[in-house]
């Protein structure tokens, strides 16, 4: 088996079970511990996983996030959720921001339903979609682009999103605790910030498994934004939370918001 097969073998064992070891690699791929050593170190580098003792994991820490390409290919039943519920804030003829991020990648395929209007982002997987669609007015972001988070970064992506105005801006988060929004990367922080100042209103949306986490940089106040979509409900005691900070969750497996 050539290195990029089966480094795309490693990949998809980490979409099923989140984590690999390093001795079952070596020995499900017939190579020495030390190749998978390298075929970690390449992955990681790539911003694909993180080394963990023992072998990898793609589940985030405080200054990582797994590639957008292992993102895209998880937990899509809670994105086409979150996507639904979040398509209701939106009427045709609305200027629309969406961010980066696999989450956002859903939403922005289905925001055809609501054509006719103008999309702005920086979410390279939303322009190659709708790109030449009809009814849809697509203000693409240029910047540095990043292979990690499929989208494009930086100065000129912040300088562009200040210059425009949007009626509503979609924004993902990997990581809530409290009432206060993360992400581990700088670039993104300040990008999903340029979005919150630009438009009139604000739509957070996260996965519940990712509430009660952390990341390197605080984002956002969840008091930043009009509406909070998560897929199901959190725990109780983060409910309670929620509820005495007056922080509106919307449930969107629900019908009713809590």
């Amino acid at each position: 088996m050539k290195r990029e097969e089966r480094q795309q073998s490693i990949i998809n064992l980490l979409v099923e079970n989140k984590t690999v070891d390093l001795e079952d690699l070596a020995d499900r791929f017939t190579v020495s511990k030390m190749t998978i050593h390298r075929d970690l170190d390449d992955l990681e580098q790539a911003g694909v996983l993180r080394k963990v003792r023992g072998g990898a994991t793609i589940d985030a820490g405080t200054q990582f996030e797994s590639d957008f390409r292992i993102r895209e290919r998880q937990g899509h039943e809670a994105k086409l959720t979150m996507a639904q519920r979040a398509l209701e804030l939106v009427e045709p003829g609305m200027t629309v921001m969406v961010n980066d991020g696999s989450m956002a990648a859903v939403l922005g395929e289905m925001l055809l339903q609501k054509r006719p209007l103008t999309l702005i982002t920086y979410n390279a997987a939303i322009m190659e979609r709708l790109k030449g669609e009809s009814g849809i007015t697509l203000i693409a972001l240029g910047g540095i682009y990043s292979a990690k988070f499929n989208a494009f970064l930086g100065v000129v992506t912040e300088e562009a999103l200040f210059r425009l105005r949007a009626d509503i801006a979609f924004i993902s988060t990997p990581a809530v605790s409290g009432r206060l929004a993360y992400h581990m990367d700088d670039n993104v922080v300040r990008a999903k910030r340029a979005m919150i100042s630009s438009a009139t209103k604000t739509c957070l949306l996260v996965n519940h498994e990712r509430i009660g986490h952390t990341a390197l940089h605080v984002m956002a106040d969840l008091a930043d934004f009009d509406a909070v979509i998560t897929d199901s409900a959190p725990d109780a005691a983060t409910l309670e939370e929620f509820e005495q900070a007056g922080i509106r969750l919307t449930i969107a497996s629900t019908q009713d918001p809590t």
